[in-house]
């Protein structure tokens, strides 16, 4: 008798294109969350890329926050474009407020920040080059834990931001 064989490991999603990118980004959400992840932080200067809005996402969001314990970090520049570029993940996040954490860097710090998605398992997807959409995703305990540390830094020095509701007369 053969011993049967293991399942291959997922393929990587290639990031050559704006397509590309939100495929990477619905991977690398789809994937830490079903390795169990606890936390799951996502990096941008404004966010006004990336495909929250997509409703296969936001029910999973809303299964994997369902569990304990589970925490979902938001760094950016400014959250100025997300309501207007992601109606349907402004309203989703309303229940979830207790879950989702929105925190915007300090301005010295705001032109050298990164786009890239980790969280505390092997999951990372990095946007190197925004103009021509090049970028990597990779399933590396390591390099994901490098990312953790670097976003823990810049978040030490951050202010909580993205209010459910907005103040006005």
């Amino acid at each position: 008798m053969t011993a049967p064989t293991p399942p291959a490991p997922p393929a990587l999603p290639v990031i050559d294109s704006r397509r590309g990118w939100h495929v990477a980004v619905q991977w690398g959400f789809t994937t830490a969350m079903a390795q169990g992840a606890r936390r799951i932080v996502a990096v941008d200067p404004t966010f006004a890329d990336w495909p929250l809005d997509d409703a296969a996402l936001l029910q999973g969001m809303t299964d994997w926050l369902r569990l304990p314990q589970r925490r979902l970090v938001l760094l950016a520049a400014n959250f100025d474009e997300l309501p207007r570029r992601c109606p349907r993940f402004n309203v989703w996040r309303t229940p979830w407020t207790h879950a989702i954490e929105g925190w915007q860097v300090p301005e010295d710090l705001a032109r050298d920040l990164p786009t890239v998605l980790s969280c505390d398992g092997a999951v990372s997807v990095q946007l190197i080059d925004a103009l021509h959409w090049r970028g990597r995703a990779a399933l590396d305990e390591r390099r994901a834990r490098q990312w953790c540390e670097v976003i823990d830094v810049v978040l030490q020095r951050s202010e909580r931001s993205l209010a459910v509701r907005t103040l006005g007369l």
